[in-house]
Order: C-alpha cells, then structure tokens, then sequence
C-alpha cells in the first residue's frame, strides 16, 4: 500500500534538530500501519511497544523519566537491542500510560537521539488529571483515512496481486 505520508516521515527521520513525533488520527486510519511500514523500510530494527493493557509499561513510566531506565525497560518489552541510530521506537496507544507521553519531553531535551513515533486515537482527550502534555517538545503529523489517489493505487495492485495468483 502506498501513503503519502511516508514522505513526511522520512523527512522527519533526516532533520538535525528532530523531536519525537505523534501521529494523530482518528481510530483505523492507519496510524500504526504507517508507523510499522516506516520503521521496517527505514530503519535496522524497530521497537515497538503497545500500551494498550500494558501493565509492564505503565510501571516502567510510574517512576521518574531517567531516560537509560526508559531504554532498558524498552529493549525488555520489545525484544529489540535499541541503536539510537538504527531504531525507530513506536510508542502506540500511548494515551494508556500518559506518562509515557511525557516522558517524551525528556527524550526531546535529554535524548534527542532516539527515533521515536507515539500514536493513539483520541490523544486531544485522553489526558489525565496530574499529568503534563510535552508542548513544544514534540512534533505532530495528523493522519487521515487514504485520500483518492492511495485508494485508487491501492485497488489497482489488489486487482493485480489477485490476477496474477490465478494464473
């Protein structure tokens, strides 16, 4: 499948002074598609992480932000030997543990060499009551359901994929 906003990510992988980065949608649009798409066509390894029901998450961001804490916990859950240089993080439905939304604040200020990307749905109203959002710390890349032309493409290699299976 093709997204245009691959573009966008991968311009954001190349700029010097790049913060983590959230990925806003509504639900099925494709936010962790596009986020294990990108990490799997532009980066050694990925780690990524689903916060949905993620006890272990939320334990490993009850405590501080110390970011090497952080990265240990990380390459526990996902399995993944994390290379700020080779990895991409996914954070996904990062709106269960809030603080891990925060935590990226410090990755911004203290850390800025990981490649992280959080997403979730309903992200504008999922915040909690004594937790802080990182304005300013983070970049956003809002993503909508595929436009015409992805749909058109989209169709067009199905048809193919399915004509030459019969053949």
């Amino acid at each position: 499948m093709y997204r245009e906003k691959i573009k966008e990510l991968e311009e954001w992988k190349e700029t010097a002074d790049r913060k983590p980065l959230i990925i806003k949608g509504a639900r099925q649009v494709g936010k962790t598609w596009i986020m294990k798409e990108f990490g799997k066509n532009n980066y050694k390894n990925v780690a990524y992480i689903n916060f949905d029901g993620n006890d272990r998450m939320a334990r490993l961001f009850e405590d501080d932000f110390n970011i090497d804490r952080i990265i240990q916990g990380l390459k526990l859950e996902s399995n993944i030997d994390i290379d700020a240089k080779n990895t991409l993080i996914i954070f996904d439905e990062v709106q269960e543990v809030p603080k891990a939304l925060t935590s990226l604040k410090y990755f911004c200020e203290n850390a800025n060499q990981y490649h992280i990307i959080a997403a979730g749905s309903l992200l504008g109203v999922a915040l909690h009551e004594g937790t802080s959002f990182p304005v300013g710390k983070v970049d956003f890349m809002h993503l909508y359901p595929l436009n015409f032309q992805e749909f058109l493409l989209a169709i067009r290699r199905g048809k193919v994929s399915r004509n030459s299976r019969g053949k």
